[in-house]
């Protein structure tokens, strides 16, 4: 069995009995079997995922009852949802044991739809990387070279798609977390709008910018897997109320869009050759299409970064205190002496390094004597952000970048200079400093010399709300390329 990519394929499959939904198990587990070397997963549910499929087989052969609008697809869950009898890690030694007590709501509705669960993926420790080095259960691999990085902090969601160990993949968005690695393998990436879904259920990086979001193979795809998870949730006070809308059914546009390019994204010179190149096709191929495509400045640009590791470091550094080595996880044993000491050695043995750097950036930017200086500044900066992305849209109907500067560096590459793997980011931070919809789409390789080709991402983003266009117009780009 080939690899399908598309769940329409899917479902047509099934729905003529080309294949069942056991059958799609046992070839996604003999897919993940057969790509170990890439460390995508953490834990596969191999017989648990075998009971559902035979129990949606039954249900769908025998028409005992009604047929989700996931039945069939087979997804792997990032390593930061809560599901209930699963062990939940983050990514991280300090929640050795843990075993989750409920399921996500976004979880909840996915199965509820009869989606498949194959695993749990790897990710980088509390989402928090650009590179899915920072995992404490290894680097991942990219399937394009594994000597290359697959992004992060979404890197196991974002491989296990590419390499077509399961149809599609759940992950977590803070910076980037979902498009960067969908950019860096090939795939689609989509970050929806901050309170399109609800976070319960979600480890916590960044609170106030922490989104979750689809990895799949077309935007189509991941617009269905966010309809289903989209909507009000009791347990989350931060959900929008506002009516989900058809996200993978195609918007209908009487006139031509209105595309702006960030100018520096074909100018700067810390944009790679490749990637500008690319960038400069899609922005060719959209006006010849009768789109109108305008280069815009964001005066900004170079405070989204500063901006968002003060507040996400300051928001990290209180969400990560409930782990204690007290109410769960990993504690101390050796050396403690009393209750200080025992938070104290429970905590460094179980936070890797990425995590304790950004525990104490950001409780440096709370502290009394910087508050004002760092953690308040950065909140003025990020208004002064939306304001000037309103501005952007008050004109747009989007805006488009590339995903990354570069393609996928090399592993190691840039452990040594935290900066330069920061700046893996730089066109992605914008949509979670603001709130806005954003999706990556493939637009090409560079050829990379005498290596393999690495994939290129495409980012277009949106004004709040409107992934059912965002959707459409990733789908109209690419018929184009």
């Amino acid at each position: 069995m080939t690899s399908y990519r598309s769940f329409t394929s899917v479902q047509t499959d099934l729905a003529n009995g080309t294949v069942t939904c056991r059958q799609l198990v046992e070839h996604y587990l003999e897919r993940i079997a057969a790509n170990q070397h890439l460390n995508a997963f953490t834990e596969v549910y191999a017989e648990e995922a075998r009971r559902r499929a035979d129990e949606l087989d039954t249900r769908r052969v025998e028409q005992t009852g009604p047929i989700g609008r996931l039945h069939g697809m087979v997804i792997g869950l990032k390593d930061v949802f809560s599901h209930a009898g699963h062990d939940l890690r983050a990514g991280s030694h300090i929640l050795n044991g843990f075993e989750a007590k409920f399921t996500a709501t976004a979880v909840e509705r996915l199965l509820a739809e009869d989606a498949i669960i194959i695993g749990r993926q790897n990710c980088d420790e509390f989402a928090m990387g650009s590179s899915n080095e920072s995992s404490a259960f290894g680097a991942v691999c990219n399937a394009a070279d594994p000597a290359r990085v697959p992004g992060g902090s979404s890197g196991g969601s974002a491989v296990a798609v590419q390499a077509g160990l399961c149809l599609a993949s759940i992950g977590s968005d803070t910076g980037g977390s979902v498009r960067q690695p969908a950019a860096f393998c090939g795939v689609v990436g989509l970050k929806p709008t901050y309170g399109r879904v609800s976070r319960w259920g979600l480890v916590a990086y960044a609170s106030s910018f922490d989104c979750i979001g689809p990895i799949a193979n077309t935007p189509t795809d991941a617009a269905l897997l966010l309809e289903v998870m989209a909507g009000p949730d009791e347990f989350d006070s931060t959900v929008s109320s506002q009516l989900v809308d058809a996200y993978a059914s195609p918007q209908v546009r009487s006139t031509p869009a209105r595309i702006a390019y960030l100018v520096d994204s074909v100018e700067s010179e810390g944009v790679s050759p490749a990637v500008r190149a690319a960038t400069q096709r899609a922005i060719d191929r959209l006006r010849a299409a009768g789109h109108i495509v305008e280069p815009v400045s964001l005066s900004l640009l170079k405070h989204l970064l500063p901006t968002y590791y003060v507040l996400t470091t300051a928001e990290a550094s209180s969400n990560l205190s409930r782990f204690d080595g007290v109410r769960y996880g990993h504690r101390a044993t050796e050396g403690v002496t009393d209750l200080i000491s025992m938070y104290k050695k429970s905590r460094t043995e179980g936070f890797g390094p990425e995590v304790r750097k950004r525990i104490l950036l950001g409780t440096f930017a709370l502290s009394a004597s910087y508050y004002d200086a760092y953690y308040t500044k950065a909140q003025q900066v990020r208004r002064l952000v939306r304001d000037e992305t309103e501005r952007v849209f008050a004109q747009y109907d989007f805006l488009m970048t590339p995903t990354t500067p570069t393609p996928a560096f090399i592993l190691g590459e840039k452990s040594a200079d935290p900066l330069q793997m920061y700046l893996a980011d730089i066109f992605t931070v914008q949509a979670n400093v603001t709130g806005y919809p954003a999706i990556s789409i493939p637009n090409g390789t560079d050829p990379n010399g005498d290596g393999p080709a690495l994939p290129i991402g495409l980012q277009l983003m949106a004004p709040p709300f409107q992934e059912r266009a965002l959707v459409t117009m990733a789908e109209t780009y690419l018929t184009l390329v």
